[in-house]
């Protein structure tokens, strides 16, 4: 029997605004327990087509009882990595701060772009920032430094062998870094490769790990070669994060809501925030890439079945 998420019944969470900078699309938010509540981070899309970062708190993860009128964080002005926006956002608690790693994103000048015709030269790149209070924000630039196009980032939320790790992906694949001192990072391997069947075009990171008793639980997302995206499970190892413990055979979840199948992009749920609450989890998804919903897993359910699938 397959193991699935049950969607919150007041879906979607958070929907476009008549704001200029959040009235195309509210999408794919870091969550994280701030002080007893759930803060969400969430991307917005406004009228010049940028991504800047929006922020919404509950008390109970599932009723929002605050939302910001303005961005809390935005491009940065003459930075040539940014220009065309931040995108989703995923927050990790470590050493008493919050990190959180994005999207930066912007075009390959004319010159050196590789495509033509229609699409435009799209580039990718991984930058971090850090705040105490979600009040302020402090940049930390861009973790690598090659010209290779990187996104979907994650940090763990502790030190791992006296070093931090962050996943990340490249090559339509996860791959994990590691770091000393969060600022030069090291190159360690893949992780999770696309793989026949609903995972057949590319993998990214969804969540930032969160550890449990069997090791560290991180949810990802997985296109296929349709261009439907869903939610998988994975149990990566306490102690190496590139040793994959056990995958769920199927999907936690797929578009099937009309706010799922019909948006900015057609057939997409995409996770960058997951937050642990009483005996549940609690997931937080972008809808078609305009809306943003939540769900819900058993803490217990979710673990024996990838206890289940590891055996």
């Amino acid at each position: 029997m397959s193991v699935v998420l049950e969607r919150f019944s007041n879906h979607p969470l958070l929907a476009p605004t008549d704001n200029w900078w959040e009235c195309q699309a509210v999408f794919n938010c870091g969550a994280v327990d701030h002080n007893g509540r759930i803060y969400l981070l969430y991307r917005a899309v406004g009228q010049d087509g940028a991504s800047r970062f929006g922020l919404a708190v509950s008390h109970d993860g599932v009723t929002i009882d605050e939302r910001r009128l303005l961005p809390v964080f935005e491009p940065e002005p003459g930075n040539p990595y940014e220009w065309c926006g931040c995108e989703d956002p995923r927050i990790t608690p470590l050493d008493g701060v919050y990190y959180i790693t994005y999207t930066a994103a912007s075009l390959y000048p004319t010159t050196t772009a590789t495509t033509v015709g229609s699409e435009a030269p799209w580039r990718t790149r991984v930058a971090l920032l850090k705040t105490f209070d979600f009040e302020h924000f402090d940049r930390l630039g861009l973790a690598f430094t090659d010209e290779v196009d990187d996104k979907d980032a994650a940090l763990f939320p502790e030190k791992i062998n006296g070093r931090y790790f962050m996943f990340h992906r490249r090559n339509l694949a996860i791959v994990v870094a590691s770091s000393p001192d969060l600022v030069q990072w090291d190159k360690v391997g893949a992780v999770l490769e696309p793989a026949r069947g609903w995972h057949d075009d590319r993998v990214g990171i969804g969540t930032p790990p969160l550890k449990t008793e069997l090791g560290w639980l991180v949810l990802y997302h997985a296109r296929d070669q349709r261009g439907v995206y869903r939610l998988g499970a994975m149990l990566v190892d306490s102690h190496n994060p590139q040793l994959v413990l056990a995958t769920l055979p199927e999907p936690l979840l797929e578009p099937k809501e009309e706010f799922e199948r019909v948006g900015r992009v057609p057939n997409v749920v995409f996770t960058c925030g997951m937050v642990e609450r009483g005996l549940d989890y609690l997931v937080y998804y972008g809808g078609a890439d305009r809306v943003l919903a939540g769900a819900r897993i058993a803490k217990a359910k979710l673990l024996d079945a990838l206890q289940r699938a590891r055996a």
